[in-house]
């Protein structure tokens, strides 16, 4: 089984630093493989809580490698919930990758573990007679300290879903529940890393200097 590892969030960084230099990306240092993944965009500015600032994935299996690439940049600059990410935030952002495994079906929407399982909801919204499906990673529920009904509930609002939830309607969904593996790097831990393999620290056009790291290439 493939598990999330660094070089997988070094290989994001440095297809989003290579996107704003308009350059290519280092060829990735992992394997090739088959699963469902998500990149997760977070910053974090002066000690405070790390911030959203993207998450988008698959819940498809897909090649790993370019998997990566094209969610590291979707995340990132086309979540809508969120703006682009811009060259100046990249140094305080972390990234945190997960490759998704052990999907199973659910007995019904409370047969899950928080912090253990993530899930996929699918039902059918009575009000309009459409399907609506939303998921969440297993590490949400956990931080946000929801219990299984609220996580159940947001999740209903996440897929769009504006009426009434009550527990007939929570006994209708079809839930899939299945674990991940995760690994978060900060961008300054990546900066040291580039510049130990490479003998350089990355640069990035249109961002600042930080911990004495020369980030701007064209000042």
């Amino acid at each position: 089984m493939v598990s999330a590892n660094r070089e997988m969030a070094v290989y994001c960084f440095d297809t989003l630093v290579a996107h704003y230099n308009g350059e290519q990306p280092a060829p990735p240092a992992f394997e090739e493989g088959q699963h469902p993944l998500f990149v997760t965009w977070k910053k974090t500015m002066n000690g405070s809580e790390p911030r959203l600032r993207g998450c988008i994935g698959t819940l498809e299996a897909r090649q790993i490698i370019s998997g990566f690439k094209e969610y590291a940049l979707t995340s990132a600059l086309r979540d809508r919930r969120f703006p682009p990410i811009q060259p100046k935030e990249i140094p305080y952002l972390e990234c945190t990758v997960s490759v998704l495994t052990n999907y199973e079906s659910a007995l019904n929407h409370l047969d899950w573990e928080v912090g253990k399982h993530g899930l996929i909801i699918e039902f059918t919204d009575p009000d309009y007679n459409t399907r609506r499906s939303a998921t969440y990673l297993p590490e949400v529920p956990a931080h946000e300290g929801w219990t299984k009904l609220e996580t159940i509930d947001s999740l209903m609002r996440k897929a769009g879903y504006n009426g009434v939830i009550n527990d007939l309607l929570r006994k209708k969904l079809r839930v899939t529940r299945y674990q991940s593996t995760l690994f978060t790097m900060h961008y300054t831990d990546y900066a040291s890393h580039v510049k130990s393999i490479r003998g350089m620290a990355p640069t990035i056009n249109g961002a600042p200097i930080i911990n004495g790291f020369k980030t701007n290439a064209n000042h």
